[in-house]
């Protein structure tokens, strides 16, 4: 059910531009303290695909520590969750606090998927009284068939920012290899097709 709304942004000042991201394993403490000197525009402290089942609990009960460490020299901190639900609620109930700026939802296939998470997030936002919709999306493509709703999932909600292609689960849900000219032709021209400064306002 979609039932939430946030606040429009703005403007276009108000939408990040990460240029870099560096994903960071959140359960390895040495790779934490060293993120914030890496000179990246963001952060993704990950707790999925990285992180080994035993110690993600752990990496949740660490995250505001870890939130605090990479963001010191004030890159934009994102947290990457995990796509199940069990393990999604729990990295939301971990994730939704002050200091992250934006959750990557990997294996994205539709719009009511991200929305669904949108409501769960504002929930979280007005239990704990932060700003709501401050926290942002960006969504993992990692299927054909999320491809080929990019521009449905770019609209979503206000809280999606940004798209970026898995190229490890991509390729091999098509049975290549995550090589450039597999992934660029996939992605690149289906982005075409899509007005990505209309979806994303």
């Amino acid at each position: 059910m979609i039932r939430d709304t946030v606040p429009a942004v703005e403007s276009s000042m108000s939408v990040p531009r990460w240029r870099s991201l560096l994903f960071v394993p959140a359960h390895v403490p040495r790779f934490v303290e060293a993120a914030h000197e890496r000179g990246a525009d963001g952060v993704v402290l990950d707790l999925e695909d990285s992180v080994p089942q035993d110690q993600k609990g752990e990496s949740r009960r660490q995250l505001s520590e870890s939130v605090a460490k990479v963001g010191r020299k004030g890159a934009s901190v994102l947290v990457r969750v995990n796509r199940g639900l069990r393990a999604l609620a729990a990295d939301l109930d971990a994730a939704v606090m002050e200091g992250v700026d934006a959750l990557v939802l990997p294996k994205t296939e539709s719009a009511e998927w991200v929305s669904e998470i949108a409501n769960a997030v504002s929930d979280l936002e007005r239990e704990r009284n932060l700003a709501p919709g401050r926290i942002r999306f960006l969504a993992q493509i990692e299927t054909p068939g999320a491809l080929q709703r990019l521009a449905a999932i770019a609209s979503a909600h206000p809280r999606m920012v940004a798209m970026a292609l898995g190229p490890e689960d991509f390729s091999a849900a098509v049975g290549g290899a995550p090589e450039f000219d597999l992934l660029f032709v996939q992605f690149i021209s289906k982005l075409d097709d899509v007005d990505i400064k209309t979806a994303f306002d």
